[in-house]
């Protein structure tokens, strides 16, 4: 199953650290955030990625790029122009970095990588969150549950969409945060079958608005609850926050080994 990561916003509220890099390239112990996500999936086998790009898409293929480089113990011999390697601490992943627009929304994102998917279910996730999610466990759950997308909500009190959602997980209603609500939200951490594709318009579609609220309507919409661990780095103190869990060597997001 592919993992599709949304990473081409301008990260505005982060703009100290992303006027230089997409907001998923701003780094967490030294790695950047959309590598401790894509780590997390590689745990659990999940190791081929379609990255939806934008925003100053190149920082994000050039990484690609030199990743193997970056990761291995190297020679070099600069009177013969010749490279050795000695050893590759290199992924087991398959990524692709596709360009979706720079203004294009996170539904049309979603919709511009349809060939990518091969019309099978994807993993579905935002490039700005890292969680302990069990994700063999939420691709079991979607399976079991037989609806068109499956996401993880999570409770917590902050600006995000809200959930209503009945005792067997079924979501009836997707909206925006108002003061009267629970903290019910979600979190992404998604499983998509292709037909969700339907439900998307074009470039303009926010994947958060309608075509989450049909999903809803048409109830084709579940959540699997995570109690576990979530953040989203949305602000700077978000990412100072990250690093000291990082740096405390107790980052309750690191679910693989060394």
């Amino acid at each position: 199953m592919k993992v599709v990561i949304l990473a081409g916003g301008f990260g505005t509220r982060i703009s100290e650290e992303s006027q230089f890099k997409p907001k998923p390239m701003v780094e967490i112990g030294g790695k950047p955030i959309l590598w401790h996500i894509m780590k997390s999936y590689s745990h659990y086998g999940y190791n081929d990625f379609v990255i939806c790009a934008g925003y100053k898409q190149d920082v994000i293929k050039q990484y690609f790029f030199d990743y193997y480089l970056h990761n291995s113990d190297v020679t070099f011999d600069l009177q013969t122009n010749q490279m050795k390697v000695h050893s590759n601490h290199s992924e087991p992943w398959t990524v692709s970095v596709i360009d979706t627009g720079l203004q294009t929304m996170t539904g049309g994102r979603i919709k511009r990588i349809r060939d990518y998917v091969n019309q099978e279910p994807f993993m579905l996730t935002y490039g700005d969150g890292v969680s302990d999610v069990d994700l063999r466990s939420l691709e079991k759950f979607h399976k079991e549950n037989g609806k068109m997308v499956t996401m993880s909500s999570y409770n917590v009190g902050q600006q995000f969409g809200v959930l209503d959602s009945r005792e067997d997980g079924l979501i009836t209603g997707f909206r925006e945060k108002s003061k009267d609500d629970g903290n019910l939200i979600n979190i992404g951490y998604m499983v998509c079958n292709p037909d969700v594709f339907d439900y998307i318009d074009g470039d303009n579609t926010v994947f958060e608005k309608e075509p989450l609220q049909n999903l809803a309507k048409d109830e084709q919409l579940i959540g699997c609850h995570h109690n576990g661990f979530w953040k989203c780095m949305d602000t700077v103190r978000d990412r100072t926050q990250l690093e000291e869990m990082w740096n405390s060597g107790k980052a309750p997001w690191k679910v693989w080994c060394d």
